[in-house]
């Protein structure tokens, strides 16, 4: 156990701080600080020898070094049970040190402020990110209270144990310290690569605890500010799953710029309608599968209103997510107090996705693409109308948001049957064919979209003969030609954008 007599104060961010200072000066705890964390201490009433009457020295270089002094960095390292580090401490006039509290300049934040370049070096902390790793390394004899974050834990602590701090304690703290340090490190880091440097670095604090992961069985954590995507105004917690599916919404809506309702399960959009109406566009997206929006996540880019509202109240659901509620839309939504209802805040996320697997990550580019009309190559000897190019480009977005082996049927913006994560293609347009009949949607006249290219004919044959006459794909196969032909020979409309949309 070590009693705490002597605290090393250089802190950004000052909040909370009076507390603690209140707290160390009952427990008589001496104070040293530097520039403006000195006059704080001082403004509270409190004593605090400076930095610069320690080293003798004075804070240089327009401040960028203050702490960086034997005299300091001495008082922190010093090993109590060493004999020599002891002479020395006694030889050299050097304070010793059992406690640094340290909040450092705020990196990111700055980031999100600027992008001037001159301001974000400025707030790359030196001294301070020294101070912490110094004193987390000699965690058997010093305290370390690395965060403005810690300090009402911290102030707990020493009201429960007098000032006394056990090696449990320390090392607790140090742990927290290097988690601080290499969260900034990283943050850093990533600012200043290009991308030229090969490296997979990722550090996120606050995880959040979930009620479990996929599973029961199996624990589950978020590490992330969901309060930036963002606001839950009513209902229970967020699962893991529900994040999941939350994920491909928002990503999906992204892509639409008419008013739009989907409806996701599973990552996947089960029904899905584009109309200058949102009630319309809500009762169209919940026709595409009724049955599998049991249950679901909604999602729309509209303001939802009270008539919206009032259909969407009809069914089971778990969570909805919209930019925002009419008062009486929300009176109606909250009916059911475990339903969540969300405003989305920010839907733009960062253009790099990774994913754990084996003992690495796989880091890819997101898929950004979505095609527009210009992106079209006409294949066939027929060309598809302006309705069904408008069609064509709507279901094609769908298919880049949906597990592959995927095809997206589509009809008038609604989607009217998809066959997701299928191992053949054939068997994702049969069971999307038998999604449409079976809840009675139009497939004459409809569209077929596919993720990647079809490796022989039997798909475009399969399409028409359920009355399907357009087709958008990626192309590329080296049997291209027996689907165009058939197309040809049936007066059916191909058209190739030459991008692949896997989704795995």
């Amino acid at each position: 156990m070590k009693k705490i007599k002597t605290a090393l104060i250089s802190v950004f961010n000052k909040n909370g701080l009076d507390i603690l200072l209140e707290k160390l000066n009952k427990l008589e705890v001496k104070f040293i600080s530097t520039g403006g964390t000195h006059d704080y201490i001082l403004s509270q009433g409190y004593e605090a020898t400076t930095v610069e009457s320690l080293t003798t020295y004075p804070s240089i270089l327009g401040g960028r070094v203050k702490t960086l002094h034997p005299k300091v960095m001495g008082g922190i390292l010093a090993r109590g049970d060493n004999d020599s580090d002891n002479q020395q401490l006694s030889e050299y006039d050097i304070i010793p040190i059992d406690l640094v509290i340290v909040d450092l300049y705020p990196f990111e934040d700055t980031l999100l402020a600027t992008d001037n370049e001159g301001e974000i070096i400025e707030k790359i902390d030196i001294g301070g990110i020294t101070l912490i790793r110094a004193a987390a390394k000699n965690f058997k004899d010093v305290m370390v209270v690395p965060s403005s974050e810690l300090y009402g834990r911290f102030v707990e602590l020493l009201e429960s144990k007098d000032g006394i701090t056990e090696i449990d304690d320390r090392k607790y703290y140090a742990a927290q310290a290097f988690n601080v340090s290499s969260n900034y490190d990283t943050a850093i880091f990533n600012w200043m690569n290009t991308g030229e440097i090969d490296s997979f670095k990722l550090s996120i604090g606050n995880g959040i605890g979930l009620r479990y992961g996929e599973n029961p069985h199996q624990k589950g954590f978020f590490y992330g500010n969901m309060n930036e995507v963002f606001e839950q105004i009513h209902g229970k917690a967020i699962s893991y799953n529900n994040l999941l599916d939350l994920d491909a919404a928002i990503n999906l809506i992204n892509d639409f710029e008419d008013t739009t309702f989907a409806v996701i399960k599973h990552n996947n959009a089960c029904g899905l309608a584009s109309r200058p109406n949102l009630t319309d566009a809500w009762n169209d997206a919940l026709a595409g599968d009724p049955l599998s929006a049991f249950g679901g996540v909604l999602v729309t880019n509209r303001n939802i209103d009270l008539a919206t509202a009032t259909e969407i109240n009809k069914i089971f659901f778990e969570i909805i997510i919209a930019p925002s509620y009419d008062d009486d839309a929300l009176e109606v939504l909250k009916a059911k107090k475990n339903r969540v209802i969300l405003i989305l805040k920010n839907s733009k996320f960062s253009n790099v996705q990774f994913r754990s697997l084996l003992n690495g990550v796989l880091v890819q580019d997101k898929d950004t693409i979505t095609e527009d009309s210009s992106s079209l190559n006409t294949v066939t000897k027929i060309s598809p109308s302006e309705k069904e190019i408008e069609d064509l480009l709507f279901a094609n977005k769908l298919v880049k948001h949906t597990k592959s082996n995927t095809i997206v049927l589509a009809c008038n913006k609604q989607l009217v049957g998809s066959g997701t994560g299928q191992t053949s293609r054939v068997d994702a347009l049969k069971q999307a064919i038998e999604k449409a009949r079976t809840f009675e949607l139009p497939l004459e006249g409809a569209v077929m979209a596919s993720d990647a290219f079809f490796p022989f004919g039997d798909s475009v044959e399969i399409a028409n003969k359920a009355g399907i006459k357009a087709v958008i794909q990626p192309g590329g196969s080296i049997r291209d030609k027996e689907s165009i032909e058939y197309c040809d020979y049936h007066g059916m409309s191909m058209v190739m954008t030459g991008v692949r949309h896997f989704k795995h």
